[in-house]
């Protein structure tokens, strides 16, 4: 039974993380393409993808290594815009914490946007699942990400230069984190967090290689959780 229920929970993640192939697709395909015209040859371009495997930060990194800008810079930028994955390891720990090593440590490398936004909805939803079809329904939507992510990347870099620029595959960018903070957008902290980080970040867009979003991040941290104080306390009558 436990195994039926699991095998069940991974091909479950598996379907509900195809829709992400129609953004996951342009994505790959622009950052090999990128990559590519910033100087990278297809060894570092991939190298970089599947070590990092991290699509907002390897664009970060690579757009500020194109207008030289300092190594120091550009590892921290890289490592801020990377920030949410240490908050995404933090709300899923109560689920998955207790699995065996290997799987966690498996879970930590496929972290990634798609894979965080559809597994903290569905243990909400489903929080009577095991263990087991936790990490199953994870593996499932990893399944299809993250060797799509590698194979667009792959054939970004090799064939970009054939690529029409008519496409505009840079859609993919925004419309990617639309559709994954849009329904997270629940509480007061939440809009306020978004609204917060949007304003601040254009307010300071004249700052030098992009570091002004490093400020909007942390302002909007700041805001969300400073709301989140607020309205506990007046719920308590404080």
């Amino acid at each position: 039974m436990t195994v039926s229920l699991s095998r069940s929970a991974f091909w479950r993640g598996f379907r509900e993380g195809l829709p992400f192939v129609l953004v996951i697709i342009p994505f790959g395909l622009l950052f090999g393409v990128v990559a590519t015209e910033a100087g990278f040859n297809l060894a570092e371009t991939m190298a970089m993808t599947v070590l990092v495997i991290a699509g907002a930060s390897q664009f970060a990194a690579v757009q500020m290594m194109a207008d030289n800008a300092p190594a120091v810079v550009v590892v921290v930028t890289a490592l801020a815009v990377n920030l949410r994955m240490a908050m995404y390891s933090a709300a899923l720990t109560p689920h998955l914490g207790k699995a065996p090593v290997w799987q966690r440590a498996l879970i930590a490398y496929t972290l990634v946007d798609q894979c965080y936004a559809l597994a903290a909805q569905d243990y909400e939803r489903r929080p009577q699942q095991s263990m087991a079809e936790k990490v199953a329904y994870f593996f499932g939507i990893a399944l299809v990400i993250c060797p799509l992510w590698y194979g667009t990347t792959l054939i970004g870099a090799t064939v970009g230069e054939a690529i029409p620029p008519g496409m505009a595959l840079d859609f993919a960018v925004p419309i990617t984190f639309l559709a994954m903070v849009a329904p997270m957008l629940r509480t007061l902290a939440h809009v306020v967090a978004a609204l917060v980080s949007v304003t601040v970040a254009l307010l300071l867009a004249w700052m030098p290689h992009n570091t002004g979003l490093l400020v909007a991040g942390l302002v909007a941290m700041a805001a969300g959780a400073q709301t989140e104080l607020w309205q506990s306390r007046r719920s308590a009558g404080l």
